[in-house]
């Protein structure tokens, strides 16, 4: 299956197309979670969209027949969360609301869906042994929480002590659960925290990390006998790093995993062999990628699906290979092979008898879902846009390393004609950009900028070399970033130098704050979800006891002035640039206090600054907020950068 072909829109004439603005995302569709039937025949998955008078998000399940080549929508609630095929073939669906989760058994050949059982949980997955056994994950209470609840107050004890998109989380851990003839069984311990969980047969695999006071990083392997109840740890918590788990058979399972390395948490995992019965592990293949997830960034994607299948001594994974999120598979002998590698994203994906279902970014729309290498939902005809066609160049760094990057030229380019630009700087630092369908940059586009962005030092995709960046925040990726700047400016000459801006989040905020700090070449910047102060960072964000030392190489007690040396907020006095800053109220990645930071400080210094902060929303606010409150960030960030980069009038370029 390697080498599949993929079939994209034609280039048309797009003087009379319309210009995609903030609002279009409000139009899509957004495909996720495909699955095959039991008997391969048909393919589920969920469809979600923006309710904008609702300000949120519905969804509804759908099934694509493959002998049939049709699609049909399977529900009309509008509230389907979550699902999974049962053993006769209909399909289960979650509906969630105050606390509880309902499930709903729905079958191919019509009827209404009848109520299966419902749980006292707010459940978040579901996977169906039989007719009579399920299992999901759920986030639960301790006894201790229970006993000392209290509506006017929160106790914190535990690090970390919230999470962001949940809220305060002391007390609460997400555990596995087994549903079987009306009785709800716990599968993890009370302490644990489940990360992730397969199935063969009558025996369940899963990750956990029992823990009081503080968790770290380093999940346990534990082996579930569904039968018998009993449960054996093959793997202690803290021994080794480990990724995505999964089946050989039954009696060994294949584990992503790292006993150690020079670069600490940056090594990417390599592949073992488990003994289902000593723990016994053996390293299968060495990788040097990452492994059971895609990393490519795009705002018009929503929802989830797989990302891992293994059994019978295949397993199938997602991996992000230089800036393009593939599947590939790995078997008994350590043989990896490519088996979805055109140049896109494969987010989520199943496999059935030969036959591969992904859903992906390729060429210039969102995700839909394609069949064997062929496109088989069209739910975003963006043939009625005039879309930017990014355009790749390769070039060579001053640190030697060869960087891939992309301009978007304004839609209605006309040669001759000079126009602003904004450099977009990519979250993680582990993420990458690639060619894929990005509505926000398509909103820049056609609002008559030049957009620019690349894949500096600290990037998936090009190994653990190149990724590693821990205690060199501000160095390397900064100096590729301004490489690549003066690399566009010289081979696209139509860029006005005088008007050129800057944005990123969460890392990309980051490095838009340590920019403003190390060079006024800017004429505006749009600082989202950011870092400003290491210091405060480690204290405050929920993964700071940990993503501190494995981003800066030390922890404050150990070193401060190395997370100082490396905070943007140090050379706050060199910032002449005119900043906005945009957060979230409910960012516990990277806390509201981090932009105050930068702001109040820039106004006392008497640089322009404003600061969004945006109500109810948290880390995900570009990809997955309200859709109303992304309006807001969308207009804010434009508006900023017209007001500082476009004429007088600050009106569009046409």
């Amino acid at each position: 299956m390697d080498g599949m072909l993929f079939v994209f829109f034609q280039e048309e004439d797009r003087e009379h197309m319309d210009r995609i603005q903030i609002e279009t995302f409000t139009r899509l569709q957004f495909v996720s979670n495909p699955s095959f039937s039991p008997d391969g025949r048909t393919i589920a998955f969920v469809v979600k969209w923006a309710d904008l008078k609702d300000n949120g998000y519905k969804g509804d399940l759908y099934v694509y027949d493959c002998e049939k080549k049709q699609t049909k929508r399977l529900t009309c609630r509008g509230d389907v969360k979550h699902y999974t095929w049962t053993k006769g073939g209909a399909v289960l669906f979650a509906v969630a609301g105050d606390g509880k989760t309902d499930y709903y058994e729905i079958f191919l050949d019509g009827g209404e869906a009848q109520k299966k059982f419902s749980v006292e949980l707010a459940a978040d997955s579901v996977y169906a042994v039989d007719e009579d056994r399920y299992l999901f994950t759920a986030v639960s209470e301790l006894e201790k929480r229970t006993e000392s609840k209290n509506d006017a107050y929160e106790v914190v004890d535990e690090i970390p002590f919230w999470f962001n998109g949940k809220g305060f989380t002391g007390g609460t851990r997400t555990r596995l659960y087994l549903y079987q003839g009306g009785e709800l069984t716990p599968v993890s311990d009370e302490t644990a925290d489940c990360s992730s969980f397969g199935v063969r047969g009558s025996k369940v695999l899963y990750k956990a990390y029992p823990w009081t006071d503080i968790h770290n990083q380093y999940d346990g392997i534990y082996l579930y006998d569904l039968d018998s109840g009993e449960t054996k740890c093959l793997l202690e918590k803290d021994t080794m790093r480990t990724g995505m788990i999964g089946f050989w058979d039954d009696r060994e399972a294949l584990v992503a995993a790292c006993a150690g390395s020079p670069y600490g948490n940056g090594k990417y995992m390599d592949f073992y062999t488990m003994d289902l019965e000593s723990g016994e592990m053996k390293l299968l293949a060495e990788y040097d990628y990452s492994s059971g997830s895609g990393s490519v960034g795009s705002d018009a994607r929503l929802g989830g699906g797989r990302t891992v299948k293994a059994g019978d001594g295949i397993c199938y994974f997602i991996t992000t290979r230089g800036y393009n999120a593939c599947l590939y598979s790995i078997d008994r002998a350590g043989t990896i092979t490519g088996v979805v590698t055109e140049e896109g994203s494969c987010d989520s994906f199943d496999v059935k008898d030969g036959h591969v279902v992904v859903c992906g970014l390729y060429g210039d729309k969102p995700a839909e879902l394609y069949l064997d290498g062929e496109q088989i939902t069209e739910f975003n005809d963006m043939s009625q846009y005039a879309v930017s066609t990014p355009e790749k160049y390769t070039f060579t760094a001053k640190d030697g390393y060869t960087l891939t990057g992309w301009v978007m030229k304004p839609v209605g380019y006309e040669p001759g004609k000079k126009y602003p630009a904004i450099l977009n700087i990519h979250g993680g630092p582990r993420t990458v950009f690639g060619s894929v369908f990005h509505h926000e940059m398509q909103v820049w586009a056609s609002a008559g900028y030049f957009v620019f962005y690349t894949n500096p030092r600290g990037s998936d995709g090009f190994g653990t070399e190149f990724g590693d960046i821990n205690g060199k925040y501000g160095t390397v990726d900064y100096e590729n970033l301004m490489d690549f700047t003066d690399f566009v400016l010289d081979h696209e000459p139509d860029i006005d130098r005088d008007r050129v801006g800057v944005t990123g989040g969460s890392y990309g905020g980051f490095m838009t704050n340590w920019i403003i700090g190390h060079t006024d070449r800017f004429k505006a910047a749009a600082s989202q979800r950011s870092i400003a102060n290491w210091i405060s960072f480690e204290y405050m964000s929920d993964i700071g006891h940990t993503f501190t030392k494995d981003n800066q190489a030390v922890f404050a007690c150990e070193d401060v002035d190395k997370l100082w040396f490396h905070s943007p907020i140090k050379y706050i006095e060199n910032c002449k640039t005119p900043t906005l800053f945009v957060h979230s109220d409910a960012d516990y990645r990277c806390n509201v206090a981090e932009g105050m930071q930068m702001f109040a400080a820039l106004k006392i210094l008497g640089v322009e600054s404003r600061m969004c902060v945006i109500k109810g929303e948290n880390h995900e606010l570009s990809r997955s907020g309200r859709p109303r409150n992304r309006i807001v960030r969308m207009r804010e960030i434009l508006s900023w950068m017209d007001q500082h980069l476009k004429p007088e009038t600050g009106k569009e370029e046409q």
